[in-house]
């Protein structure tokens, strides 16, 4: 009874630090004008977005292009002057991503992949989703979201002090906690499709193109056999999106008669001309189980079956069952020597092997070693013991660092495939491989009113790339476009 009436007290100050939390994190939504519980400050938000940017602009690196940088910051900060927070200090950007996706950081940092732009057929759709980011930020939804996180986190514990039995459950809580904040984000994106809607109709946009992009996000994902279940997703349906936002779109242009509301189609598919279109090679890519570097001119295996992913910053391979992986990066430090303490400092290892050593005629260090575990973990965590198989090769006025990773007791399964990829490291100097080029956008005026498909075919696009041409120029293959009209081709 004693143990008992002890979890009550203990219940009830739990439930009044909540309610004194509740009390002082009350702030008003810049969009909504309400009250509401917020436990991240604007200076806060501002200070996320500003220690998050150079790790976006590391990992994806900026799309080289003037015209396309100035004219996302140009329409963006348009846009921002007449959103529901214009004080902030908004920044916009074109990674260089081939992805189609676009996102916004806390405080005012929005970024369009080259992938979407490619996807986009005139400025309205552009003006739509730029300001649905933008009301990502005006309704500070990142921010909610972390409140809603918190305090759904700490009704959870304080319900496991005053009910135990919901300890029992607390995976099967923790899973129906995750479908609510699912439900947290689906929400913020209608109310960020509301915003994109209101945002780019008031600096003159034709919303209903927005809508219509739609239809493209809709065949990205495979339409509605290629969907995750809208209950499981944390984007509403495209489809849905898509009725909805036209009807908005109605609904505000209603609201200025006569008015007429800019397209731009032309405009925007000139600033496209020449854009990178898909992977770009120059910056490494993947073929018969290698990886080819033609700008820094180096090659390595990739194991049969490992998936990869490249950027800017390192290569990733990863076995498809999770069990072994393996990175490519720069190493810090002016000789082999000093990128080694310098690796074995910045992973916290405990050296089991070390060699100086001959790859393909170029000077390397290998290492194998544990990374060193935190002593009051280190028995819980026994069976989860890393082990790294390292190399460290200097080239072309570079270190690169080869890492192998895999629990320790595993290691040796894996062993082999990292040292066959370590020791193949090599230069490169196949012409073809070097001097690989990308795919880019090329602008096409049609020369005889016929279909889509036929304009295409005529262009050169191959019957296998039909569907994908169809999707980027965001209209059916057999849809009508006259004489004169521009489509979307590729060239090099």
């Amino acid at each position: 009874m004693k143990k008992y009436a002890f979890l009550q007290n203990l219940y009830r100050y739990a439930l009044l630090s909540v309610l004194f939390l509740i009390i002082g994190a009350c702030a008003t939504n810049p969009v909504t004008g309400k009250r509401e519980l917020m436990l991240v400050s604007e200076e806060q938000e501002i200070q996320m977005g500003q220690q998050s940017d150079p790790a976006v602009v590391a990992q994806f690196g900026l799309y080289e292009d003037d015209r396309l940088q100035n004219f996302i910051n140009e329409k963006g900060q348009q846009m921002a002057a007449i959103s529901h927070r214009p004080e902030l200090k908004y920044e916009f950007k074109v990674v260089d991503s081939p992805v189609v996706n676009a996102f916004a950081l806390p405080g005012g940092f929005v970024y369009f992949t080259r992938g979407i732009m490619a996807h986009f057929n005139n400025e309205a759709e552009f003006a739509g989703v730029l300001g649905h980011e933008i009301g990502h930020v005006t309704a500070r939804h990142s921010a909610r979201q972390q409140t809603n996180q918190t305090f759904s986190t700490l009704g959870l514990i304080v319900g496991m002090i005053a009910v135990p039995e919901i300890a029992q459950m607390g995976e099967t809580a923790g899973q129906a906690l995750q479908l609510l904040f699912l439900k947290y984000s689906r929400d913020h994106e209608r109310e960020s499709d509301e915003l994109g809607v209101e945002y780019s109709t008031k600096i003159g946009y034709d919303a209903q193109q927005m809508a219509g992009f739609f239809g493209t996000l809709d065949r990205l994902s495979g339409g509605s056999e290629g969907r995750v279940p809208t209950f499981m997703s944390t984007h509403p349906n495209p489809v849905n999106r898509e009725k909805t936002v036209a009807k908005l779109a109605s609904e505000w242009q209603a609201q200025n008669p006569g008015k007429d509301f800019a397209v731009n189609r032309q405009n925007y598919l000139r600033m496209l001309e020449g854009l990178v279109y898909g992977e770009d090679p120059r910056q490494g890519f993947v073929e018969n189980n290698n990886f080819y570097h033609p700008e820094l001119k180096f090659q390595f295996p990739v194991p049969a079956g490992w998936a990869t992913q490249n950027s800017p910053t390192q290569f990733a391979m990863g076995e498809s069952n999770g069990k072994a992986m393996m990175i490519l990066n720069l190493a810090a430090g002016n000789s082999l020597e000093n990128a080694a303490q310098e690796t074995v400092k910045q992973y916290n290892l405990n050296v089991l092997d070390s060699k100086s050593t001959n790859i393909n005629g170029l000077s390397a260090i290998e290492l194998v070693a544990d990374i060193v575990q935190d002593p009051q973990q280190q028995q819980q965590q026994q069976q989860q013991q890393l082990r790294l198989h390292i190399g460290l090769i200097a080239y072309g006025g570079n270190i690169y660092r080869l890492i192998g990773v895999s629990q320790a007791q595993t290691f040796g399964t894996w062993q082999r495939q990292f040292t066959n990829v370590i020791r193949n490291f090599n230069t490169l100097s196949d012409p073809d491989k070097l001097n690989r080029q990308p795919e880019k956008l090329r602008i096409m005026a049609v020369t005889n009113t016929t279909t889509l498909e036929n304009a295409l075919r005529g262009f050169g696009i191959p019957s296998n790339r039909l569907e994908e041409f169809s999707i980027l120029n965001g209209m059916p293959l057999n849809a009508t476009v006259q004489k004169g009209d521009w489509i979307k081709s590729v060239g090099q």
